[in-house]
């Protein structure tokens, strides 16, 4: 996921970063929530012409959890860090989504989850404004990152929702 073009997320109160802290922090499970009683032999189905099957949302969570953590890393440590954008379409096709079991992913969007909810609770102020520079989105600071990916699973978890929703239609 890349920030919304001219987005500037600096300068949230505290208030607003533990919610969205805590809403971080309720991603897997929600996704796990909106999971439950999804038809297993539907999980690769495609309802809703153009949009993912449920197992393609699940991957690239994984994927995208993964690069996130990584993200969020690099802002804290490095002075003007780069952000390196991707392609999730092609991720989604090259590395096979639709083809490949969900648990191992589902483990690695926990785990990447789980370690960067660690690291949030400590941050400093001076941390929440460090930035760097998304190659697609430019300006791109830890608060900028936070406003992305707390919400990042709750939309996805909306999303197999809707698949399922579909299913029944």
């Amino acid at each position: 996921m890349t920030a919304p073009q001219g987005e500037d997320r600096q300068g949230m109160t505290r208030q607003e970063r533990d919610r969205l802290i805590a809403q971080y922090a309720g991603g897997y499970d929600e996704v796990v929530r909106a999971l439950e009683g999804f038809p297993a032999r539907d999980l690769t189905a495609h309802p809703i012409a153009g949009k993912w099957s449920a197992a393609e949302i699940v991957h690239h969570l994984a994927d995208s959890e993964s690069v996130s953590a990584a993200r969020l890393r690099k802002l804290l440590v490095e002075d003007h860090a780069v952000i390196q954008g991707y392609d999730e379409a092609a991720w989604a096709v090259r590395l096979r989504y639709n083809e490949r079991e969900l648990a191992p992913a589902l483990a690695a969007f926990r785990a990447a989850r789980e370690t960067t909810a660690q690291i949030l609770p400590g941050l400093t102020d001076a941390d929440w404004g460090r930035e760097g520079w998304h190659t697609a989105s430019g300006r791109y600071s830890a608060e900028t990152w936070l406003g992305i990916y707390a919400v990042h699973a709750h939309n996805h978890a909306a999303q197999i929702r809707r698949l399922r929703d579909a299913l029944k239609a």
